[in-house]
């Protein structure tokens, strides 16, 4: 566990595994997706979206129950159980975990919602297991709708990326 006020460190190749080996429907969004499309930024924390079927809350409470998730920013201790019922009653969850920090969301912010941002989603292999990622367009729609000195930057930068990769096809 980490110290208070220090950011754990981010495995975000056991967050993936675990949501993938439950079957968790999820899209990668914020600043892993966009170091997985080949940004250079550095990311402290796994941004995810999700499906808000029931069984699939069902499969990510499972995850996080399992990964001790807790509230970030919260010194004190509050019951939290990131069950079902709450994950269907929230539109972002900020969380601290075992294996780093996760942020879960049913409609992230200049998002076309999940079922858009899934099918428009890229394919990724990852060491055995694959993932979605938001698209290169998306990410740039949530980054500017974000509007974060940090988001606009990396809106320069997704941009650039996406001008490489036309030019290659």
């Amino acid at each position: 566990m980490a110290e208070r006020g220090r950011r754990p460190e981010l495995h975000a190749d056991e967050i993936l595994r675990r949501l993938t080996a439950r079957g968790v429907d999820f899209v990668i969004i914020g600043g892993v997706a966009a170091v997985l499309h080949g940004s250079a930024q550095a990311t402290y924390d796994l941004d995810i979206c999700y499906a808000t079927d029931r069984g699939n809350l069902e499969a990510l409470e499972h995850v996080l129950v399992g990964l001790h998730a807790r509230l970030k920013g919260v010194e004190e201790e509050v019951p939290f159980v990131p069950d079902a019922t709450t994950l269907r009653r929230v539109e972002v969850l900020t969380m601290v975990t075992d294996s780093g920090e996760l942020d879960a969301l049913a409609r992230p912010v200049g998002s076309p919602g999940y079922e858009a941002l899934r099918r428009r989603a890229d394919r990724f292999d990852l060491d055995g297991f694959s993932v979605l990622v938001a698209s290169i367009d998306d990410l740039i729609a949530m980054k500017l709708a974000a509007g974060r000195a940090k988001d606009l930057a990396a809106v320069e930068e997704l941009e650039a990326i996406k001008r490489l990769l036309g030019e290659r096809a």
